[in-house]
């Protein structure tokens, strides 16, 4: 199952053809996405998260096709900065505006705002699984979406580097790993991750990209 899932979302004509059967089919939820989770976030259940009254947000995992015709979905690497998630690697997105009609439009105005992609030219494919992200208290809504050519990034100042990852290589099983972790809230803590383009994704991202490859296989 794997090499067939690998091989044919290679091009992206086929990624497209698919796109009806993705909104379609049932999404793996927390199983999927625990498989790459910290252990700290799995502490949190139903309860303890409602109880926490989290601030809401949301993100984009954006696909398109690079010169190659090959799928492709978009990270970035935050801006160092005082905080919880400095330089870390993650989808496009933030916290939710008084001016969002809803969590979709949230996601669709930070990726304009970090990255410069107009949401006239993005498709919304589905919204996927919440996550909760104990540090800096926010459930975290992803969605993902396409568009038919590879984005001219215009980066804001909270973003480093965008990140242009095949999906061949998150749909491959080798590039799953884990890593002993350092940051304001733990300390040498085993977490999983996946290793794209020589970068360590964890955490939230890492959950919601479990999620994405459960669907697309």
């Amino acid at each position: 199952m794997f090499v067939k899932s690998k091989l044919f979302f290679v091009n992206f004509n086929n990624f497209k053809n698919k796109i009806e059967l993705l909104k379609e089919a049932k999404l793996g939820g927390l199983d999927a996405q625990f498989k790459l989770a910290p252990k700290m976030r799995l502490n949190y259940d139903v309860d303890k998260i409602r109880a926490k009254n989290p601030r809401r947000a949301a993100v984009l995992a954006l696909f398109y096709p690079n010169i190659n015709n090959e799928t492709c979905f978009l990270l970035t690497q935050r801006a160092s900065y005082k905080g919880t998630h400095s330089a870390q690697i993650s989808f496009p997105g933030g916290k939710i505006d008084k001016k969002d009609k809803n969590l979709k439009n949230t996601a669709l105005r930070e990726t304009f705002e970090e990255v410069g992609i107009k949401d006239s030219s993005i498709e919304i494919i589905r919204e996927l699984t919440d996550v909760y992200i104990p540090p800096s208290n926010f459930l975290a809504t992803p969605f993902m979406g396409f568009r038919n050519e590879k984005p001219n990034f215009k980066l804001n100042y909270e973003v480093e580097n965008t990140i242009e990852v095949l999906l061949k290589d998150l749909l491959n099983d080798i590039n799953i790993s884990s890593i002993n972790m350092n940051t304001s809230y733990m300390n040498n803590v085993e977490v999983p991750c996946f290793k794209l383009n020589s970068y360590v994704v964890w955490g939230a991202t890492a959950m919601m990209l479990s999620e994405i490859k459960e669907l697309l296989k």
